[in-house]
């Protein structure tokens, strides 16, 4: 069944290509086609275009449908284009005319637009909740390890001390910044693009403020064109904010399976964390963070994928459009497979507390040792080059007392502070 549907035989190669992946990927937003249906359907009878009794059966038929969703049950037939046939076909079937109308004064275009800003919204609200769990255990390690020293590296070579406190609280800081991308991706899903139709509105009566509450949408998408011209930027905005929580974890994954590594030994995964490797024996593999360091990668390029497939398209709706669901719902179910995993991993890491004492690591006291010698009145240059001569001439013994003070170092985490920032989202 086609919605379009005239009369006209459609080419079958035609159509397989045209319809492409819609039927797998609306499953993805039937619940969100249905609720905005119910909406739709109850303002529809609030300005007298469909009786109360036409309300009452496509209220009843849709809540069928939510039920089959919710269940697992539902499916699109192949004789059904997409997840919006699917539905008017099923209420016609049940109801009669009364089916025949809950498509009055709206288009595909505002109704697959409508259930995206409602996903959206609501995937959003799931990311943000993995996130904030992996921010909680990230500073429950970070409380755990606030004294446990850690190299701290610039250019892959040893620089000045850190700790594993200061290391969990920098990624758990990190992930609000991405947070606040994700805040102002929902700003945007947060607008109701019903009632644009085709993208020119409609001569119906219609109340979009009405669906506007009933959506639960906390503004309205005003101008209908603007609406349509919302399809692809909906999509960018989540992507920004994907992309950059992916970075975050991408780096973090990659210090992982560094530190993890017999070179440098600073944590260690239990054996059930890792993998094996089939010809030598002794192999334990960190191949979950590998495949989160990669996973995160790939999500990385999701704007530009969404930029390169929207970038000249002029106003109104065009069929490239359709493909913006191939992208986007793949990638927003690796990110929270990815953040869910890596919450769970995360809990499980053990930190080397000793590994401080190796002498290799005594040289990234120096800046120590500047600064104390320029607190007893050296000037700073003075002092730099002092203690630069001793370290080069191997005659450099270097007082391993820190005192670090100051809001953010090893010796003051400020974790309330951190916890404060992501209480205000």
């Amino acid at each position: 069944m086609k919605l379009w549907d005239k009369g006209i035989t459609v080419d079958n190669k035609i159509e397989a290509f045209t319809v492409g992946k819609d039927r797998e990927l609306d499953k993805f937003i039937a619940k969100y086609d249905i609720i905005a249906s119910k909406a739709h359907a109850t303002m529809l009878q609030k300005v007298d275009l469909i009786s109360q009794t036409d309300l009452t059966n496509l209220t009843e038929g849709l809540d069928e449908l939510l039920r089959q969703v919710e269940s697992g049950t539902f499916t699109i037939e192949e004789q059904f284009e997409d997840v919006h046939s699917k539905i008017e076909h099923f209420l016609t079937e049940k109801y009669g005319e009364s089916g025949k109308k809950i498509h009055t004064a709206r288009s595909r275009n505002d109704q697959v637009l409508t259930a995206l800003h409602l996903y959206v919204k609501e995937e959003i609200d799931q990311i943000k909740n993995l996130t904030k769990s992996l921010f909680e255990t990230l500073l429950v390690k970070a409380e755990q390890h606030e004294n446990d020293l850690l190299p701290g590296y610039t250019h892959l070579q040893v620089a000045m001390p850190s700790s594993f406190g200061l290391w969990f609280s920098a990624y758990a800081e990190s992930f609000i910044d991405d947070l606040y991308l994700l805040e102002a991706a929902f700003k945007i899903a947060d607008q109701n693009p019903l009632g644009s139709a085709a993208g020119y509105g409609s001569s119906f009566p219609i109340d979009r403020e009405l669906t506007t509450t009933l959506l639960g949408f906390n503004h309205l998408k005003v101008n209908v064109v603007a609406a349509q011209m919302g399809r692809g930027k909906l999509e960018k905005s989540f992507a920004y904010g994907i992309s950059s929580l992916a970075g975050t974890l991408s780096k973090f994954a990659m210090d992982i399976c560094l530190y993890n590594s017999q070179n440098f030994g600073f944590i260690t995964l239990d054996d059930a964390f890792t993998t094996g490797s089939s010809i030598m024996p002794h192999k334990k593999n960190p191949d979950v963070f590998e495949l989160i360091r990669a996973k995160c990668n790939v999500l990385q390029g999701l704007p530009n994928q969404l930029i390169l497939l929207t970038t000249n398209l002029p106003s109104g709706y065009h069929r490239d459009l359709q493909l913006l669901k191939e992208l986007l719902v793949p990638a927003i179910n690796n990110m929270k497979d990815c953040l869910e995993i890596a919450d769970y991993a995360v809990k499980n890491i053990q930190v080397n507390k000793e590994l401080i004492h190796d002498e290799k690591y005594d040289d990234m006291y120096s800046v120590e040792n500047v600064n104390r010698l320029v607190l007893d009145g050296l000037s700073f240059r003075e002092a730099y080059k002092k203690v630069g001569n001793e370290v080069f001439s191997k005659k450099n013994k270097p007082s391993k007392q820190l005192a670090h003070s100051h809001i953010g170092s090893i010796g003051n985490l400020s974790l309330n502070r951190i916890k404060d920032k992501l209480n205000i989202l």
